[in-house]
């Protein structure tokens, strides 16, 4: 799995983050989120789906194989 992340779209709701913390953060100065890891472990994989999706804005994009 990779995540495509298209941050002008990001509204800084902040759901990536809670749902899947070890792959998404947000910048402290305007809460828009941070991939930390485009490429998550297999472990983290179904949390990552489901933080994309709930993104309220469609801005994670998953590109599995």
């Amino acid at each position: 799995m990779r995540i495509e992340f298209d941050e002008p779209k990001c509204v800084a709701a902040g759901q990536c983050a809670m749902v899947a913390p070890d792959v998404f953060d947000q910048r402290e100065e305007d809460g828009v989120a941070i991939v930390l890891d485009p490429a998550p472990e297999p472990s983290q994989q179904d949390a990552v789906r489901e933080a994309a999706a709930v993104c309220p804005a469609a801005a994670i994009r998953l590109v599995e194989p």
